[in-house]
Parts: C-alpha cells; sequence; structure tokens
C-alpha cells in the first residue's frame, strides 16, 4: 500500500526539527532575550485545535522553566466580544499553523495593543498573524497535506520549548532540544499496536497524562476523533479518579502516556489503580505493576520527553486507522485550514 500523507509526515518529523533547530535559531535565541530582558509578570496563549495543544504543553514548559504563571486567552474575547484585556507586562504566545485564522489573528492583535509581548508561532511566516507580531518565529515545519496535524504540532512544541530554553539560557535544555531529531527517529519505531486488539468491538477510550504529557493526552484524543472516528476523552490521571471513574467497567480501555519526570510514580499508581478496577490499561512506563507496558523512546529530559511520546502515538494511529478500514488523510467533514471568528 502507497503510504498514506500522514504516515510520510510523521517520518519526515526528525527533519522538520532538525530544520527548525537550525534555521529558526537566530530567531529563536532573539525573542527569547526579548522576553528575559522584558521580564514578564504571566504569559498568555491564543490558539485553536492542535495548536492549543501546543500551547497547553506551553504552559506547563514555561510554568516549569519560568515559573511564570501562564493562561489561555479566548479568542472570542476580541473577535466576537470586543474587550481588549489588560495584558500589560505580559508576554503572548499565538500558535497557528495558517497563521490567518481570523480570531487568533483579532487576539492577538489585541494582546499587543494591550500592551503585551507578542510572540507568533506559525507554519507560515507571509501571515496576518506573523505580520502582527512583536516575533514571528517559522516552524519550518514544510507544507503539510494530512488534515491531522503532526509535524506541525511537534515542531509548534519544540519552537515553544527553544524559545523558553533562550529566555532562561537553559544550556541543558538546549542541548536535549538538539538531540531530539535522534530520539524521534526511535519514537516512530516504537510499535503500540497491541493496543488495537483491546480497541477492536469498542468505540470510547480514555487517555490520561499529567504535567506536560497531559497536553499530550489532549492531543492524541483528538487525532483518534479524527482519523479513527473513535470517541476518545482526556483526563489527568488524578481527575480520572473522580467522575469519569464512573464509566471505566470490565475491559475498558486506557493509554496512560507517562514521560520521565516528577509525575511517573503517580502515572505508574492511576495506571495499576485502573487495571484494578478493571480496565485494560496501556502504559509507556515501566513503573507499572499491573498495566501492559508500551516501548518509548526516553529522551533524557523532562521537558522533551513527552513529545517523543506523541510521536509515537502519531505512528500508532495512523496505522490503526488504516487497521480499521479508514483513510487517516481523508476524515469525514474535516479540512485541513479551519478559519473562525
Amino acid at each position: 500500500m502507497t503510504a498514506t500523507h500522514m504516515r510520510r509526515e510523521i517520518e519526515e518529523i526528525p527533519e522538520a526539527v532538525a530544520r527548525l533547530l537550525d534555521g529558526g535559531e537566530a530567531v529563536l535565541a532573539a525573542a527569547g532575550r526579548d522576553i528575559r530582558e522584558r521580564d514578564p509578570r504571566f504569559v498568555v496563549t491564543v490558539a485553536r485545535g492542535s495548536s492549543d495543544h501546543a500551547a497547553s504543553f506551553m504552559k506547563y514548559a514555561v510554568e516549569l522553566t519560568a515559573g511564570l504563571p501562564v493562561a489561555s486567552v479566548g479568542p472570542s474575547v476580541a473577535s466576537i466580544y470586543g474587550v481588549r484585556l489588560k495584558l500589560a507586562g505580559s508576554a503572548c504566545l499565538a500558535i497557528s499553523q495558517s497563521g490567518r485564522s481570523p480570531d487568533i489573528v483579532a487576539m492577538a492583535e489585541e494582546a499587543r495593543r494591550g500592551g503585551a509581548l507578542t510572540i507568533a508561532i506559525t507554519n507560515t511566516p507571509d501571515s496576518p498573524l506573523a505580520h502582527g507580531a512583536d516575533h514571528a518565529i517559522d516552524i519550518l515545519a514544510g507544507a503539510e497535506r494530512s488534515v491531522a496535524a503532526t509535524k506541525t504540532f511537534v515542531n509548534s512544541a519544540v519552537a515553544g520549548l527553544a524559545l523558553m530554553a533562550h529566555a532562561t539560557a537553559d544550556e541543558a535544555l538546549l542541548s536535549a532540544l538538539r538531540q531530539l531529531p535522534e530520539h524521534f527517529r526511535a519514537a516512530i519505531g516504537c510499535d503500540w499496536m497491541k493496543i488495537a486488539a483491546a480497541l477492536d468491538g469498542t468505540n470510547s477510550l480514555f487517555i490520561i497524562g499529567r504535567g506536560p504529557s497531559m497536553a499530550i493526552a489532549n492531543e492524541a484524543a483528538l487525532k483518534l476523533k479524527e482519523t479513527c472516528a473513535m470517541h476518545a476523552e482526556s483526563y489527568s490521571a488524578a481527575e480520572v479518579m473522580h467522575g469519569p471513574l464512573a464509566l471505566v467497567k470490565p475491559g475498558f480501555p486506557v493509554l496512560a502516556l507517562a514521560a520521565r519526570d516528577r509525575s511517573e510514580p503517580s502515572m505508574a499508581e492511576a495506571a495499576d489503580h485502573l487495571v484494578g478496577k478493571g480496565a485494560t490499561v496501556f502504559a509507556t512506563t515501566a513503573l507499572a505493576r499491573a498495566a501492559t507496558p508500551l516501548p518509548f523512546a526516553a529522551t533524557g529530559h523532562p521537558m522533551t520527553d513527552p513529545l517523543a511520546l506523541v510521536v509515537s502515538f502519531y505512528a500508532f494511529v495512523e496505522a490503526f486507522a488504516r487497521h480499521r478500514g479508514l483513510n487517516p488523510d481523508q476524515p469525514p467533514n474535516l479540512r485541513k485550514v479551519t478559519e473562525t471568528l
């Protein structure tokens, strides 16, 4: 079978990340230096869809590396409600592949007028979002034909991490980022198809994460809906133990995305607890005793480790879509660029 656009773009991730870290270094360093010199009191993000999951990943990245609180701002605050937020003394990260969704552009422009240092992260440097920002970071992912974003999500998240590494002069993180292409090649090769048997005959599952991997769980749940016509819900490993636990019946499938960071022991404990409730749990950790382990590519840094997990997941979900007799390049009712007001 001819490879899908989605599969080819997953395989391009290592090269795309290397291109970003090489070609975008000067812009990332300049924007990071500006953040450091302005010393914002807080950060806001503006995004939708997969880009908003990259923004959620950035929330944890900023809070854990710089100690700055981060809030997601609703784009409709500007585009529909016409309200100007008081953002003096802040930095605004606006993330959009196309850079032209009217609501994202409107909110980013209002943030700049409201006093924020604005940084656009986009795959389209000649776009309204890029032109209206103080700094425009081209993620250099190249053309993406698959409706389901893969390499653009990864490059957006890597760009955000590199931005904060420069802002905080974190040499350890910069070094870890430079090693990501090699780790991503290993991540593509991690075979997660043992999950398929547990998903056959069902149409719903939980995906759990914690800390930065919570954002990866959000992204994974969206991709299952987009490419596999399967209902998936993402939860924090802490939150799933409350109301959502009522849905867990014998055989209910759960994917636990554990990274090599301080949350890994609690993720393993949650995975095993869900097994005890009858769930069929797959976990990317060797610490769990009852859950079925999945292979993972460890990156050696707690901030980059979750990104290797999403690369492995992308390889799985593309294969699983075909396993279900679906074409991941042609999800029903969807198109590549969605412009919202």
